[in-house]
């Protein structure tokens, strides 16, 4: 047996907890990723709820200023009228980017977390597997 595998198997020869999760970051290492920003991606969740609600607002606001205009019929009223529906489908596009930024980056921590986690429990399987045809 090597040295490397002696270090990460345990007395009965299966690989123990700690070993494994160092024997993990150091295959990460040898990979040569470069490590995720938790922060800067808490950030930009934290923009993309910001903008969904910022574009409900504008819409709301939009909303109150097409219905305040005099009338439709005076010369003051349709383009009021015409300015709000314009405020409000930047409301709806703000909301719609927000939406989309917020759910890029909260679905990358997500799957992030599972895809650790898959590939744990079938190294884990792995490993049961091996043991289970050493004679």
């Amino acid at each position: 047996m090597s040295k490397t595998q002696e270090e990460t198997q345990g007395p009965s020869g299966a690989a123990t907890g700690d070993n494994r999760v160092a024997r993990f970051r150091a295959d990460i290492a040898d990979m040569h990723l470069r490590d995720p920003k938790a922060g800067r991606e808490r950030l930009w969740m934290f923009v993309g709820g910001a903008m969904l609600a910022l574009g409900v607002i504008i819409a709301i606001i939009a909303y109150f200023q097409s219905s305040g205009a005099d009338s439709a019929y005076n010369t003051e009223g349709p383009a009021t009228q015409r300015d709000a529906i314009v405020i409000a489908l930047i409301g709806v596009t703000v909301s719609v980017v927000g939406a989309a930024i917020f759910l890029r980056y909260s679905l990358a921590q997500f799957l992030r977390f599972w895809l650790a986690r898959l590939i744990y429990e079938q190294q884990a399987a792995t490993d049961r597997i091996v043991e289970s045809r050493k004679p």
